[in-house]
C-alpha cells in the first residue's frame, strides 16, 4: 500500500477498530494487517457470539486479529477495549436511514454516545491517533457542488443528525482537550459485504434472484459512489498524517451518478432485460431525500497525495462477482425490502 506524507507510521502499531463486524469496518481491518498493524476488532456482543463479517475470514487472517466483543454504547468496555491501543478508528454506528426514521433514540445513544464513549477513553489514555467516521449525508442536499468540507450541515434525517451530533462532539474535544482526532467524511461507500438496506445490493440481489422488475426508491437523486478499498486506503492516510487534527476531511471521488443510471449500469452487466420501477414505499419523505451529492475532495489530495484508484464499473463488476457466490447471495434477503 503506498505510503503518503506522514507524521506517524501506522507499521506494527496497535490499533482498534469499532464497528470491525461491519461493512466498511471489516475492510479496514484486513486493509491494516496488510499494514502490519496489530489490530483489535470491537464486534457487537450478542449471545450468539457472532463477529459479523469477521466470521467470513481465514482462521490464519482471525489468529492475527485480538477480537474484542462489546456495545459501543457502555463506556465501561469501551474503555476496557481502548487501553492499551495506540490508535482507534471508530466506526461502530446505526447507518440506516429509513429505521432512523422508526427508532431515532437508538440512534442517538448508538451514534452521539457511543462517540462520547470513545473520546473519552482516548483522552484518558493518551492515544496517538483517533480518526472517527463521519457520513456525507451530513451535508443534506447539495447547496452547491461539489461539496466542501465548508458546506452547511443540515439533519435531513435522524440518522444524518445523529451524525452531525457526533461530529461536533469530537470537535468539541479536539478543541477543548487537544485530543488528536480527525472526522473522516467518506462519501457513498460500496463494495463486497455491503448492508442489504444500502441501494447497490438491492440492485444487485434482485437481478441475481432472477427477477425481471427492480424495485428501487427514488430514481433521480445522485450520489458520489466510492469503491471501500479507496475509503479504507483514505482512512489510513488521515491517520498517518499530522496536519489533519481537529479537521473534517472529504473522501470521495469527486464524481457523480443518479440511482436511475446506477442501476442501468448494473442491470446491464447481469440481466440487460430486466426493468426499474420506483416503489413509493421506499422512497424517503420529499424533505428527508438528499437530491445531490458529489464530493469535493481537494483536501484530502492536497494534504496526503490519496486519489481514488477504483473507477466505477471496475468496483460494480468486483461486487457483482462476490455476490455471485451463492454463500455471500444467500446471506440476503432479495424478497423484501430491507430499511
Amino acid at each position: 500500500m503506498k505510503k503518503y506524507r506522514t507524521g506517524l507510521n501506522i507499521d506494527n502499531k496497535k490499533v482498534l477498530v469499532t464497528g470491525a463486524d461491519g461493512f466498511i469496518g471489516s475492510h479496514l481491518v484486513e486493509a491494516l494487517l496488510n499494514e502490519d498493524c496489530n489490530v483489535k476488532a470491537f464486534t457487537c456482543y450478542n449471545s450468539f457470539n457472532s463477529w459479523g463479517w469477521l466470521d467470513t475470514f481465514s482462521r490464519e487472517k482471525l489468529e492475527r486479529i485480538e477480537i474484542f466483543s462489546g456495545d459501543i454504547r457502555d463506556p465501561n468496555g469501551v474503555r476496557t477495549a481502548v487501553k492499551g491501543t495506540d490508535m482507534v478508528f471508530h466506526l461502530a454506528a446505526l447507518i440506516a436511514i429509513p429505521f432512523s426514521y422508526h427508532s431515532p433514540d437508538s440512534y442517538i445513544d448508538t451514534n452521539v454516545k457511543g462517540m462520547l464513549n470513545v473520546l473519552q477513553a482516548c483522552r484518558d489514555y493518551d492515544i496517538e491517533r483517533v480518526l472517527v467516521t463521519s457520513t456525507s449525508e451530513v451535508y443534506g442536499t447539495a447547496q452547491y457542488v461539489p461539496i466542501d468540507e465548508k458546506h452547511p450541515l443540515q439533519g435531513q434525517s435522524p440518522y444524518s443528525a445523529s451524525k452531525i451530533g457526533a461530529d461536533k462532539v469530537a470537535e468539541s474535544f479536539s478543541c477543548s482537550f487537544d485530543l488528536p482526532v480527525v472526522i473522516a467524511r467518506p462519501f457513498n461507500t460500496y463494495g463486497p459485504r455491503q448492508s442489504a438496506r444500502a441501494v447497490i445490493p438491492t440492485i444487485i440481489v434482485q437481478l441475481l434472484n432472477k427477477q425481471k422488475e427492480i424495485y428501487l426508491g427514488s430514481l433521480e437523486p445522485t450520489r458520489d459512489l466510492n469503491y471501500v478499498s479507496d475509503i479504507c486506503r483514505g482512512f489510513i492516510a488521515l491517520a498517518e498524517c499530522d496536519e489533519v487534527f481537529g479537521r473534517e476531511i472529504n473522501i470521495g471521488s469527486g464524481e457523480e451518478i443518479s440511482i436511475k443510471a446506477l442501476a442501468q449500469l448494473i442491470i446491464e452487466q447481469i440481466n440487460p432485460d430486466a426493468r426499474i420501477i420506483s416503489d413509493d414505499q421506499r422512497e424517503r419523505p420529499d424533505k428527508s431525500e438528499v437530491q445531490r451529492l458529489v464530493c469535493d475532495n481537494s483536501l484530502i489530495k492536497k494534504l496526503t497525495g490519496w486519489n481514488p484508484k477504483v473507477q466505477l464499473e471496475e468496483g460494480l463488476s468486483k461486487t457483482i462477482e462476490w455476490f455471485k457466490n451463492k454463500e455471500n447471495l444467500n446471506r440476503y434477503k432479495g424478497n423484501i425490502y430491507n430499511v
